[in-house]
Formats: C-alpha cells, sequence, structure tokens
C-alpha cells in the first residue's frame, strides 16, 4: 500500500511590537517507496545483472532483491525492495549450474539456484547411488561452498500421470492443466508434453468413448508442454475444478516467485497447497532433461500430470513431475504456463 502523505506542518508567525518572533515551515517528511511488486522485483534483480542472484519473497510477503554491493542495495530500497548483500553473484552461480550440466547430468538429478542461501542447491533421488553418487559428490566438492548437495526422498520421476481428468487414446491418464484460444477465437487446453506425446487423441471418459480433442502440438524433453484442440468449444471453460463441487475463475497467466503460496489441481489427489521453492530448476528425468522448471513443496501422485498450478486466480505452471507423494509429501516441479502461451499463441480466458 502507498503511504499516506503527510500534510505540511505550518509553523504559527507572531508578530509582537513589529518583531518577528517566530515564522518557518516544517519539513515533510520523507516518504517511503511503494513495496515492491514481485514482478518489479524479479525486473530489478535481472537489470542488477552480476551485482544481484535473485529474489524472493521472505516470510513476511516483503520482496527481497539479493546484491552484491551496496550501490545496488541503494536501488532496491529506493524501488520499495528490501536488499540482502550476499556473496556470490548471477554469473557465479551460473557458472556452477553449466558444471553441473557437463559433470553432474544424470537421471535423478536436478539443481536450482536458491536466493535465500545464495547457493546452488544440487539434489539426488533415492536411484542416484555408487559411482553415480560419486560422480555427483565430486562435482559438487569441485565447486566448493557455491553448491550445496541434498537428498529427495523417494524417485523423481514423470509418472505422476489442473485439473480434471484425460484420457490418452491406448490408455493412459493425465490431468487438463489451463482452457486457452488463440485470436481467431479457436479453443484448445495445454496439459504436460510428456502426456501429449503418448497419443493424439484425448478423451474425456476411460471408456474413451467422448473425444475431447486432437494434439496439435507437443513439447518433451527439454520443455514439458503440450496443446490439444478442443473438438466442441462447449467443453472449454476458463476456471479451474476444485474437487468439492465448486470452480474457481482463472483470470490471467503471471510469473512464479520464490516464497509465494501455491495450490496444485489434479485428478488423482485434487487440490493441493504449497510454496515456490526455487525458479529455473534444472530436472533430469529417466526420458530426458527439462529446463526452467519451477520447484514447490506441494504434492503430486500418479494422474497429475499436466494439472493446473495457480495462485489465487492466476495461472502459473503445469504439473511435471516431482518426487514422494501425498501421504508424506514431497517436491513437484511445473512447467511455466507463459511458456507454453507464448509457443502457442494463446491465451487464458
Amino acid at each position: 500500500m502507498r503511504p499516506t502523505r503527510s500534510s505540511l506542518r505550518r509553523a504559527v508567525t507572531i508578530v509582537a511590537a513589529g518583531t518577528l518572533v517566530a515564522g518557518s515551515l516544517m519539513s515533510a517528511p520523507a516518504q517511503a517507496a511503494p513495496a515492491a511488486s514481485p514482478d518489479a522485483a524479479a525486473s530489478l534483480s535481472e537489470r542488477l545483472g552480476d551485482r544481484s542472484a535473485g529474489a524472493y519473497a521472505d516470510a513476511s510477503g516483503k520482496m527481497v532483491v539479493t546484491v552484491t554491493d551496496e550501490a545496488a542495495a541503494r536501488q532496491v530500497r529506493a524501488a520499495g525492495a528490501t536488499a540482502k548483500i550476499v556473496k556470490r553473484g548471477a554469473a557465479e552461480l551460473n557458472r556452477a549450474t553449466s558444471v553441473l550440466e557437463k559433470s553432474a547430468k544424470i537421471p535423478g538429478t536436478a539443481w536450482w539456484i536458491d536466493p535465500v542461501s545464495n547457493q546452488v542447491v544440487m539434489s539426488v533421488d533415492s536411484t542416484v547411488t555408487g559411482a553415480k553418487l560419486d560422480r555427483v559428490k565430486a562435482a559438487v566438492e569441485s565447486l566448493g561452498g557455491t553448491v550445496r548437495l541434498e537428498s529427495e526422498s523417494g524417485v523423481l520421476s514423470t509418472r505422476i500421470s489442473g485439473g480434471q481428468a484425460i484420457y490418452a487414446g491406448g490408455g493412459g491418464r493425465c490431468s487438463l492443466g489451463f482452457n486457452v484460444r488463440n485470436s481467431a477465437g479457436t479453443y484448445y487446453f495445454l496439459t504436460a508434453g510428456h502426456c501429449t506425446n503418448i497419443s493424439s487423441s484425448w478423451y474425456s471418459n476411460s471408456a474413451q468413448t467422448s473425444l475431447l480433442g486432437t494434439r496439435t502440438g507437443t513439447s518433451f524433453p527439454g520443455n514439458d508442454y503440450g496443446i490439444v484442440r478442443h473438438s466442441n468449444s462447449a467443453n472449454a471453460a476458463g476456471n479451474l475444478y476444485l474437487y468439492n463441487g465448486s470452480y474457481r475463475d482463472i483470470t490471467a497467466a503471471g510469473n512464479a516467485y520464490v516464497g509465494q503460496s501455491v495450490q496444485r489441481s489434479g485428478s488423482t489427489t485434487g487440490l493441493r497447497s504449497g510454496s515456490v521453492t526455487a525458479l529455473n530448476a534444472t530436472v533430469n528425468y529417466a526420458e530426458g532433461s527439462v529446463y526452467g522448471m519451477i520447484r514447490t513443496s506441494v504434492c503430486a501422485e500418479p494422474g497429475d500430470s499436466g494439472g493446473a498450478l495457480v495462485s489465487g486466480t492466476i495461472a502459473l505452471g503445469l504439473t511435471s513431475g516431482g518426487s514422494g507423494n501425498c501421504t508424506w509429501g514431497g517436491t513437484t516441479y511445473f512447467q511455466p504456463v507463459t511458456e507454453a502461451l507464448s509457443a502457442y499463441g494463446v491465451s487464458i480466458f
């Protein structure tokens, strides 16, 4: 919120026997800059280049921008965000991820830049053992304190194979992400690319008697998004099924930020909540690597793939994969929806 503008306090001029006793105007108190939005903080971090290493929301919801010097910190404070001085800039952290890409790209691993700790985090699931784990540890140790190693519970997989259930021709179930349309008024829906790779025909029932639509694009690995054209535009609705008999209108698409509260909707486990823990994550599935993923603390299970990640009424992502489950928790990665919208020239409605 913008701070309330204080009115100028007026000093009183008193004249006695022709002598000016007092007469001045008190200066207005300094105004604090309006609180920076998540998008503004992210843009500022990008403009600062190597003098920053990312932005995130703290526990109070205030946007924090990491900086490497006091001059950059002053710019951040002037923009209405909190400045946090850190040791490593973007270039050093990106060099570390490049080393991991070359020397530790093993199925069951993932990495991302953590702006809170000012490190790259390298995670391994339960399949990374023996010589593979030794290889990962050697890569991490070669980078000193720039990278820290974490273990991921369970197995990292796309088979958490959002919204309501959709069924692939020939078998398989995923979840519808978002209904979209192009400028000509043609209706489609988005889901995960590892889902649309399975089949060109998608149905609204497991018996595969009610055709929902036909695939017109798919991208996996590298990305994880696909698009299906609705066979009947009446089936397209710009909302999200909440699995309690109600719906929520989804009005626009946006970019996620670290610390953001989010929800995921999927056909197996319904609506689940969590927060964004990282952006631009690289995830190495058995089927191939994907890049630029949103990492979250939201759980997911088989059948939830392709489902919607949202924050309130804003579309953020498509469920890609992860580890764990919704009984004891897990980690889930999402394809940013803005990339898919741009690739296919469609929009949320």
